[in-house]
């Protein structure tokens, strides 16, 4: 068998070893966090016509612009319909073949770098083919069972991740076949132009088919998550390591220049994302806190995240912003020279080892869009925004494991107990990623295994496993969550107006009144919290109340067709029959099947 057909069975047997790992995902459901209004709820992706194309491309749904995303969740609904093992299949795959693409794309990578050290410049084990494989093999090995991606595989909401990196990577690939052709000359540096006395040229770069293909692919990347904005800087990287295109000042600005259709898509991607983002207020929080504190969370994020590659025992789906933090506590300034150190350290090995700052340089800047700069939400950091920075280490610790390997080839003992302790390792590590998986498996479960990891911090937990709780009919459950959250965060109105509806239905319409009201108090523009009131109102009689609540509801949102179906059943039961037709006829313009019945009615 030839190298490349070898290459392409390492990485198939790797693929095909995370694609058998993750089957466990198949039993799980959907879960309350995203899939709803993705998949579950979401009336959009219900067929594949134009009005799908449509909707995708011009829409800020859910405060996102990825209209590929929406429509792979358009598919599987046409494919699946809500039946979820679809829809876990789907992403399986698609990170089956992303573990693929690693394992190719570490290959090609490294037989450039084993170029390189050919040319007289200190190497390590990678500079044959044995040690290629063994780093290329722990490289997707860790890429595709490590714990932290389980976030963006087990998670159905989190297609985009895994639709991303996809053509990221491929993207990247195409980029390599470019730059190990003709690339070089472009560049006009080094061994090429410069050195015959040309002048640097960038104008090559689009009349290659490769470079046209990355660019295709790296749009294709943006329309599923706008994570993949840092794509020019990525290539830049790898234009000074590994293939020695950048070698000065001037072969740096025919580098940039040659990336500029790149950068230009990357420009107006960052700006649909921060419009749609501030359509939804998810942006609220960077004019809230402090930018030094942004600072400090981001250098935070950095040093946590580079830990949870080496010890993720204590993943979480939910990390609450950290408050209170200033430059002077511990953990600021431990992040700090956390970050200087490893920095500085890269710089100076640089001289004579490049990769670790290759893959430094990677790791930060493929991770500058989510490390909170410009804040969005109110998540400090996530397991899912590792999905693609975590290649930058993951390829470190590869060639580390390809370069201590051959010094114990030739040691009978020292080899076995090598190998031992790596198969011991990665097993340890599949059985995080097993149970990472099981979290997932329904709301209760999920819901459950935050608190369990944070008792005390995370309010949404209880809230949403209340919820859970109240869906199954578990009254006591749901009561007592609801009160926690309440305990944690007293100033969240949803879980006031949810345990409202709750006493409501056991028939406590003093204590649902009650929460209502709190709600009101806390989010006077919620309708929301209106509608339940008024609902509460007309249950014990007090139909002015109920009216005027219900007026309230439509004064903040005049298209909430289920407000115009209860205040048609109290019309009716006043004795207004006009009144009541009329608000039917709006309910069922706005869709209400109901309305349309009690109209004809």
């Amino acid at each position: 068998m030839d190298r490349r057909k070898a290459d392409y069975a390492l990485a198939g047997a790797v693929a095909l070893a995370t694609f058998t790992v993750y089957l466990l995902a198949l039993r799980n459901g959907f879960v309350d966090w995203d899939d709803g209004p993705y998949v579950v709820e979401n009336p959009f992706i219900r067929s594949l016509g134009p009005s799908l194309f449509r909707w995708a491309f011009s829409s800020f749904y859910q405060a996102n612009w990825h209209p590929l995303t929406w429509i792979s969740h358009a598919l599987d609904y046409a494919l699946w319909g809500l039946n979820p093992m679809g829809h876990h299949l789907t992403n399986i795959v698609l990170h089956a073949g992303n573990t693929f693409l690693v394992a190719l794309l570490t290959f090609s990578l490294l037989k450039r770098y084993r170029e390189r050290m050919s040319g007289g410049e200190e190497g390590t084990g990678v500079s044959d083919g044995r040690g290629r494989s063994i780093a290329a093999s722990v490289t997707a090995l860790l890429f595709g069972l490590h714990p932290l991606h389980v976030e963006s595989v087990a998670w159905v909401a989190e297609r985009k991740d895994l639709l991303c990196a996809f053509f990221f990577l491929l993207s990247i690939m195409m980029y390599v076949t470019y730059a190990k052709g003709n690339g070089q000359r472009a560049m006009g540096d080094g061994q090429g132009a410069e050195a015959t006395g040309q002048k640097p040229k960038i104008s090559l770069a689009f009349t290659q088919r490769a470079m046209r293909y990355a660019l295709c692919f790296f749009t294709l990347a943006l329309l599923s998550k706008p994570m993949a904005v840092s794509l020019p800087a990525v290539l830049l990287i790898l234009d000074w390591f590994p293939f020695k295109r950048i070698q000065s000042g001037k072969s740096f600005f025919c580098a940039v220049g040659e990336k500029l259709p790149f950068i230009a898509l990357s420009v107006v991607s960052s700006l649909l994302t921060i419009q749609a983002q501030r359509s939804a207020g998810a942006m609220a929080m960077s004019g809230v806190v402090p930018f030094l504190t942004r600072m400090l969370v981001a250098a935070r994020s950095v040093a946590l995240y580079s830990w949870e590659v080496i010890w993720p025992a204590h993943l979480i789906p939910v990390y609450q912003y950290p408050r209170d933090l200033s430059l002077w506590s511990p953990g600021s300034l431990a992040a700090i020279a956390f970050v200087t150190g490893i920095s500085t350290a890269c710089f100076f090995l640089a001289r004579k080892e490049k990769l670790p700052m290759a893959a430094w340089a990677y790791y930060v800047i493929t991770l500058i869009p989510v490390l909170g700069v410009l804040q969005v939400g109110g998540q400090s950091m996530a397991d899912r925004y590792m999905y693609l920075p975590s290649c930058g280490p993951f390829l470190v610790i590869g060639v580390a494991a390809a370069s201590i390997s051959p010094s114990l080839v030739r040691r009978g003992v020292i080899r076995k107990a090598f190998v031992a302790a790596v198969i011991l390792l990665f097993s340890a590590m599949t059985l995080l990623t097993v149970s990472q998986i099981r979290i997932w498996k329904d709301d209760i479960t999920f819901w459950g295994s935050i608190i369990e990891k944070e008792p005390r911090t995370v309010s949404l937990a209880y809230f949403k496993r209340g919820l859970a709780y109240d869906r199954a009919g578990q009254f006591e459950k749901a009561a007592e969550d609801y009160e926690t959250s309440i305990e944690i965060e007293p100033f969240h109105d949803e879980v006031f107006i949810y345990r409202g509806i709750l006493y409501d239905r056991a028939g406590m319409q003093g204590r649902a009144l009650r929460d209502f009201d709190m709600a009101v108090g806390i989010n006077p523009k919620n309708p929301a919290a209106y509608f339940y009131r008024g609902y509460s109102y007309a249950r014990t009689g007090q139909n002015e109340r109920a009216f005027l609540d219900y007026d309230r509801a439509l004064h903040l949102n005049e298209n909430l067709a289920v407000v115009y179906v209860h205040r048609g059943d109290l019309f009716l039961r006043v004795g207004n029959r006009q009144a009541a037709f009329a608000d039917f006829q709006r309910a069922c313009l706005l869709g209400s099947n109901e309305g349309c019945m009690k109209g004809r009615e």
